[in-house]
This record gives structure tokens, sequence and C-alpha cells, in this order.
């Protein structure tokens, strides 16, 4: 069950929207390919929600499940506040649950405070600190850039999980 959503609805990623999921990917993380716990997962290729708005995307979650963990890959909101980032987390959360995964979780660098906040506020809690990783990630994705959010310069990788 996909939540319904005040004024825009939350459906599972398809086939034709990949050429706008690839687009939004490339602007918000610089490529589709996305560096988390010493790898890089391609996100254009997995599965997703969208939130739509009047036909347009306005936010994007992609997700991988390994045996009976579910690690959210990217998490976008294109338009701020609103429910859209709840919304999307609350489809992925219920598809884990569905398909048997006892562990939601994700990896964050440090300067990302928002993330951060908005995980936290929704029962996400901080279980490692990858300290110093993201000089191995620059090797593997070199355009992570040195400094973040707030010009903190970012070097950790923050895990967070939620248990189902």
């Amino acid at each position: 069950m996909v939540p319904k959503c005040t004024n825009f609805d939350v459906r599972a990623v398809s086939a034709p929207d990949r050429d706008w999921v690839l687009r939004l990917l490339t602007q918000y993380w610089a490529s589709p390919h996305i560096y988390s716990k010493g790898r890089l997962i391609n996100a254009a290729e997995l599965p997703g929600f969208a939130a739509i708005r009047d036909a347009t995307p306005v936010g994007l979650i992609t997700y991988r499940i390994e045996g009976r963990e579910c690690e959210i890959v990217t998490h976008n909101s294109l338009a701020g506040c609103g429910g859209i980032g709840s919304c999307l987390l609350a489809a992925v959360r219920h598809e884990a649950r569905e398909r048997g995964c006892d562990r939601l979780w994700l990896m964050t660098t440090n300067d990302n405070t928002p993330s951060l906040r908005f995980y936290q506020r929704r029962d996400f809690d901080l279980v490692s600190i990858h300290r110093d990783v993201m000089h191995q990630a620059r090797r593997l994705k070199p355009d992570i850039p040195d400094r973040g959010l707030d010009d903190i310069p970012i070097r950790h990788e923050i895990e967070l999980e939620y248990r189902l």
C-alpha cells in the first residue's frame, strides 16, 4: 500500500520514468552512481517510488533489498517541506515490510544535517560512524566534493537504521 498524500501521488517508478530519474540523480548526486559503504551503486537501475504532482515529478526515493535488509540509496524531495519526503519514506517502509525485511537503513555524510534531523525525527537510530571513509569514496567517485552543506568538510559516513 502506497500512502495517499495531500496534493501529490506516490507510485512505484516504472520504465517510462527512467529518463527523468537519471536526470534527477545526475542533478542532485552528480551521477546515478551513489557511494555507500565502500561500493558504488547505480541508483538509476534500482526500484523506487516517485512523488508526482500535476504530472510533474516532485520527489524520488530509491532502495535495494538484500536478504532481510532494505537500504535507502537516494531520497530527494524537490519541493522542500510538505510531506513529500515522509510519504516516500512510508512507501519504502511498507515495501520493506511486505518483502520480509526486518531492517531499513541508509548512509549519509556528516555534513548532511537536514538528513540526520529528518530521519531521527522519524525514529531512525544512529548505529555507526564510518570515520574518514570519504577519502576512499572519492577514489571511486571523484565528483564527491571536499566540502558540503554549510561548508562543512565531508569526511565521514553515518549509518542510520529503523527496525521494522
